[in-house]
């Protein structure tokens, strides 16, 4: 009786442990699943800390380049500021010079129309000696006659009055030369006196230039001045930029290191947890073949039936020539234009889509905790699915796709790889669906090997959810 209880007792925990196994696998794949998308986002975000890391490295070489402009820039209005003080120094007197000069020549006008005045004057006295020329000719003349009279006696006085008369003509053309010089020496002095006028335009105009120039000198000293306070403020801005830039740096590359230090580890972690769920699903797989009447018995039975079912179909096909063994071992695979996520295709698919879909459909209907049934090849290739995940792809709609055609696609997972490499008649472990873009579901599957004329094609695989 004792035996008995005791047999029984074991029998129960056999039953227990196992279906504790299956729950620990189950829980083992959901914390892997999310340990393992928590892991993408935090490859990803190192991946975004590493370009944000040589952004940052960009802008620190940028910012010691402008520290280095800066400080050149401020040398440059050093320099420039004490040019413009040489400069302005130079210029000051050149322009004193020329303010002289510019005075000078204004001040020519007054002598010149002093010169002029002297000349009329001189105009003057020649005009007087041109009449007095012409009196004395008058009165040598008179003189001659008078001689003439007097006969021998006034005969001297005739060449008196003949000397006279000489004198007085020479003194007329001497006065008329004088005139003529004179008058050509006025109309040169007003010409002159009229370009200096239009040189003391010039000279006024040149006045308020200097001015302006020396206004706009002093502007531009005072611009310097600016210029070099700004370059002194910027030198100052750009020091305390790098500082500040300095320690983000320093900063972003020690988070660097902590990220990277902490995706090791959330790594291992995520390895140690597929171990844990590997050495559950081993344990839930042996339960499994211990006979025990458990609630996954039934699923059992109908994956190994179902396998059964395909294996006879496949091999019937091959005997009748229907099928052959290099089309249904086709590893070719060929993408499928516009698919998104990615479809394949061989020379099995369209035998599989025509002849084992509707089995597949069939079995699924089964029992409503089916969720699936499918067949993956060596490399985790499924030709061919239930027609509720067959669907033709939709462009742009990837998500939609991810769940409605899942045919002609290749999945791996660490479970399947399990099940394709071990030796068995079928294998029931629990493992995380993939469902795309990190998205996932655990579930419980069971794994029944495929193999024709002894070589191992795959798996059939029947996936439920209780």
């Amino acid at each position: 009786m004792n035996g008995v209880d005791i047999s029984e007792q074991n029998h129960i925990l056999l039953v227990d442990l196992g279906e504790k196994c299956g729950d620990v696998s189950l829980q083992c794949s959901d914390i892997a699943g999310f340990l393992n998308q928590l892991n993408g986002s935090i490859q990803g975000d190192v991946g975004r800390l590493c370009t944000v890391q040589a952004i940052m490295r960009d802008l620190s070489q940028n910012q010691m380049e402008s520290g280095e402009a800066a400080q050149q820039l401020l040398a440059t209005a050093r320099s420039a500021e004490q040019a413009l003080a040489l400069c302005n120094e130079k210029a000051t007197v050149s322009l004193d010079q020329v303010a002289a000069l510019v005075r000078l020549v204004t001040g020519m006008e007054t002598q010149l129309r002093a010169f002029l005045s002297i000349i009329e004057a001189v105009g003057g006295i020649s005009d007087e000696l041109r009449a007095i020329a012409k009196r004395t000719r008058m009165l040598g003349l008179n003189a001659a006659i008078e001689a003439a009279r007097g006969g021998e006696a006034t005969k001297g006085f005739a060449v008196v009055a003949d000397e006279i008369r000489y004198l007085a003509e020479q003194a007329g053309e001497s006065a008329g030369s004088v005139s003529e010089k004179l008058s050509g020496l006025d109309r040169t002095a007003r010409a002159l006196i009229g370009g200096v006028e239009a040189n003391i335009e010039h000279g006024r105009s040149t006045g308020v230039h200097i001015d302006a120039l020396r206004t706009s000198m002093a502007e531009v000293a005072g611009l310097v001045d600016a210029f070099r306070s700004r370059s002194i403020a910027i030198a100052d801005c750009t020091d305390d930029a790098g500082q500040d830039v300095e320690k983000l740096r320093s900063g972003l590359h020690q988070f660097s290191e902590s990220a990277i230090a902490n995706a090791g580890q959330l790594e291992n972690a995520r390895v140690r947890v597929d171990d844990l769920e590997g050495f559950a699903n081993d344990i839930f797989n042996t339960v499994a073949h211990a006979g025990i009447e458990t609630r996954n018995s039934r699923f059992i039975d109908m994956g190994i039936s179902g396998a059964a079912e395909i294996r006879r179909l496949i091999g019937r096909a091959l005997t009748e020539g229907r099928l052959s063994m290099a089309d249904l071992f086709d590893t070719e695979y060929s993408p499928v234009a516009g698919s998104d996520p990615i479809q394949y295709t061989n020379r099995f698919v369209g035998f599989a889509d025509a002849h084992i879909r509707p089995l597949l459909d069939a079995q699924t209907a089964g029992h409503a905790a089916i969720i699936g049934c499918c067949l993956v090849d060596i490399n985790g290739y499924l030709p061919t699915h239930i027609t509720e995940r067959s669907h033709r792809h939709r462009s742009g709609e990837r998500q939609w796709n991810l769940e409605n055609g899942r045919n002609r696609q290749i999945f791996m997972d660490s479970q399947t790889r399990r099940a394709l490499d071990a030796e068995g008649d079928f294998f029931l472990y629990a493992y995380r669906q993939d469902l795309g873009d990190g998205r996932y579901r655990a579930l419980r599957s069971i794994f029944v090997p495929l193999a024709f004329d002894g070589r191992r094609w795959g798996l059939y695989e029947l996936g439920y959810l209780i």
